[in-house]
């Protein structure tokens, strides 16, 4: 397995800094810093885990390459009210299916206050949200949602607040999981913010996200067969 040293306190300074000077000169001004700080460690991370994820069932893909695993640091400003030309973090994706952002995946997200991670499946499209509400009219498919999403709460991961506030139309309430029918995507992530372990900067990185992931796979391979 490719070796990787940890990510170092300068990668969080650097971060820091971008977010308190968030504009094309400063950034053009510090460009060795991204490359050195941000990108090379970003893509030695995704080289180092895509054993490990490679490993996983169903398999997931890590492409150490800026718009694979590594999600570039450009923002599209064209329909934001916010016009920051950077993203202040570091943010990687592996997922089991044929494109990064149509389906199920695993997402860590390095900010400057520490670590971030969660799975899950965006904003599921009409024949996606109704095959959902279908599996969960099953009862061992149901079962086994509910399952994946406790194991997800045993490495800190959440789900947000529902997207409607009211059942669709047609559902009869059952009180201890119809909530998860106002829900129109899951994703369960970490809700506190960064948290900065002493592991993020040693070469145990590695394993303890590996492990994370692990310990998500059954909430990715549920959303994943969808």
């Amino acid at each position: 397995m490719p070796s990787f040293r940890g990510f170092p306190p300068e990668t969080f300074a650097f971060l820091s800094d971008l977010k308190a000077n968030n504009k094309r000169s400063w950034f053009e001004a510090n460009r060795d810093r991204y490359e050195n700080l941000w990108k090379a460690p970003g893509l030695d991370f995704i080289e180092a885990l895509g054993p490990g994820m490679a490993a996983m069932e169903p398999p997931m893909k890590a492409e150490a390459r800026i718009n694979g695993s590594l999600r570039r640091i450009n923002r599209d400003v064209r329909f934001a009210a916010d016009k920051s030309p950077y993203e202040p973090w570091l943010h990687l994706i592996f997922w089991p299916g044929d494109h990064p952002n149509r389906g199920a995946g695993m997402h860590v997200v390095l900010t400057p206050e520490g670590l971030g991670y969660g799975a899950g499946r965006w904003a599921f499209d009409s024949p996606v949200l109704a095959r959902y509400r279908e599996r969960l009219g099953d009862a061992t498919e149901r079962a086994a949602l509910l399952a994946a999403l406790k194991e997800a709460e045993g490495v800190g991961c959440h789900l947000d607040e529902p997207h409607l506030k009211r059942l669709p139309k047609g559902c009869d309430p059952a009180p201890e999981w119809d909530y998860l029918l106002r829900y129109k995507g899951i994703v369960a992530r970490t809700m506190e913010g960064g948290f900065m372990p002493g592991w993020i900067g040693t070469p145990s990185v590695v394993d303890e996200m590996l492990d994370r992931t692990r310990r998500l796979m059954p909430l990715i391979g549920w959303l994943h067969a969808l």
